[in-house]
């Protein structure tokens, strides 16, 4: 794909002006990190972990489901109970192949009382977009929101900023969402991330994005952020990039996304590719994905071989890098379940040369979402 044909966010001439280092993602031309005193993705994954980063992500699809039937339809799709989902609350989900693997990931939300608002991956989301026309178009209209653009403000100061353009979000947990004015008009706004902090994503019309930036980056705890540091922050999060560490060979099983595959829709099998996951939730299961921590060696990225303490090759590696918070390379990757339990010493081939691993629980760092006390 050439720079022609790129395309680009309503908040592109921002990054620019800011000194962002534009490469090609998605299909997009997209900042990789920035200039400056707090650029660089190292300087940007710890200001996000101590303080506020602002991230564009408005090349994410955005798409609203509306119709009486929105809910039970999209039902069609996925694993997830969607006609449980209450108003206000948002919930994580997988659109799913006949044969069980995983054809994007996806936040799906009821933020007010119509229908369903959607965000699916960049790189997926016309064929999202088609499929949710061909299969579910018959019950529910599928609204594309092209027009739209997405922000996520993230970190441990992200409440108390927002908190001054809208008071409201204050009482907002995590996966909490709502329609709130913000930024001259209303905003979608969810309480959830992409980097294991607390923060927010907010969704709205494409006009007022460059307003809604400067607005947020003219606090002094704010600063821009680019997809260098994105990817090690859900990293550290063992947070699952779609294409990378699940795609479609993989099932949630594999993936380690059981938390997706709702008890009803368990019990009543009436999802794409419930006999193979079922199946797998039984034990019949050739991989799944673990968490390492390199303890000696090379960092081990995507691609790497990993092999077992005999040296035999085992499995791969899907995401690895050295973790600014920790100060070591963490990755992850497929296993056999037989290597898959926490502490069993693992090699990972870096340019030929094995290195010592473990297999260890994730998230590598631990989340700090706001999640409310119930009483």
């Amino acid at each position: 794909m050439t720079d022609q044909s790129l395309k680009r966010t309503p908040l592109h001439d921002a990054h620019v002006a800011a000194g962002g280092r534009m490469v090609p993602f998605a299909g997009y031309e997209m900042p990789v990190q920035y200039a400056g005193e707090y650029g660089g993705v190292l300087a940007e994954h710890r200001w996000t972990r101590e303080h506020a980063g602002l991230f564009d992500v408005s090349h994410m699809g955005q798409v609203y489901l509306d119709g009486p039937d929105a809910l039970a339809a999209f039902e069609r799709l996925t694993p997830g109970d969607f006609q449980g989902l209450k108003y206000g609350r948002q919930r994580y989900s997988l659109l799913l192949a006949e044969d069980g693997g995983i054809l994007d990931d996806l936040m799906a939300a009821r933020p007010d009382d119509g229908g369903l608002f959607v965000v699916v991956n960049a790189s997926r989301k016309d064929e999202d977009f088609a499929l949710m026309q061909r299969v579910i178009g018959d019950r529910a209209t599928v609204n594309r929101l092209d027009d739209r653009a997405l922000l996520a403000l993230q970190g441990p100061e992200a409440a108390q900023v927002l908190a001054k353009h809208a008071p409201e979000v204050g009482d907002m947990g995590f996966m909490d969402s709502r329609v709130i004015p913000l930024f001259g008009g209303d905003a979608i706004v969810s309480r959830s991330g992409y980097t294991g902090e607390d923060g927010f994503e907010i969704s709205l019309p494409a006009e007022r994005a460059e307003a809604a930036w400067a607005t947020l980056l003219g606090d002094g705890k704010v600063r821009p952020i680019g997809l260098g540091a994105r990817d090690s922050l859900r990293l550290e999060a063992g947070l699952p990039l779609y294409g990378h560490d699940v795609d479609e060979s993989t099932s949630p099983v594999e993936g380690g996304l059981n938390f997706a595959l709702s008890k009803r829709r368990l019990r009543d099998r009436d999802f794409p590719g419930c006999e193979r996951i079922c199946r797998e939730l039984a034990g019949e299961l050739s991989r799944v994905r673990v968490g390492l921590k390199i303890t000696a060696g090379a960092p081990a990225r995507e691609g790497a071989e990993i092999a077992d303490a005999s040296g035999a090759v085992v499995g791969r590696v899907t995401s690895g890098a050295p973790s600014p918070t920790l100060g070591s390379a963490v990755a992850m990757g497929y296993v056999p379940p037989a290597l898959a339990e926490l502490g069993t010493a693992l090699q990972v081939i870096v340019r030929g040369r094995p290195g010592a691993a473990e297999v260890v629980a994730t998230p590598f760092v631990p989340h700090r979402y706001h999640r409310k006390i119930k009483s």
